[in-house]
């Protein structure tokens, strides 16, 4: 299992527009072949300048992600920037479940 994690952190002047973007985003990486599923969270912040999201993709394995890499994350990404420019950051990280896990414990 791999989970593809964005973190988002949006000007609280754009936040609502961002949101609902955000939201038809995560409808389109969905439709990416090998896409599983998505868990988007709202992240308290310490910042009131900004308004924060995590986003977890479910993915069936890593020749998806890495496909999802070499075909569509420019243009994906792109969207954003041309939306919203400078107003926004994010960043990325890649979550696998261990190899040697124990038995018993969830691994979602």
């Amino acid at each position: 299992m791999v989970i593809y994690e964005v973190n988002l952190a949006i000007s609280t002047a754009i936040a609502a527009r961002f949101s609902a973007w955000l939201d038809l985003h995560i409808k389109e990486m969905l439709a990416l072949p090998g896409f599983l599923a998505a868990n988007r969270y709202d992240v308290e912040s310490i910042a009131p300048e900004s308004t924060c999201y995590c986003v977890h993709y479910r993915l069936q394995s890593d020749k998806a992600l890495d496909a999802y890499f070499a075909q569509h994350a420019e243009r994906m990404r792109s969207a954003a920037i041309a939306l919203f420019g400078d107003q926004f950051s994010a960043s990325r990280r890649i979550l696998r479940t261990p190899s040697n896990a124990a038995p018993g414990l969830d691994h979602a």
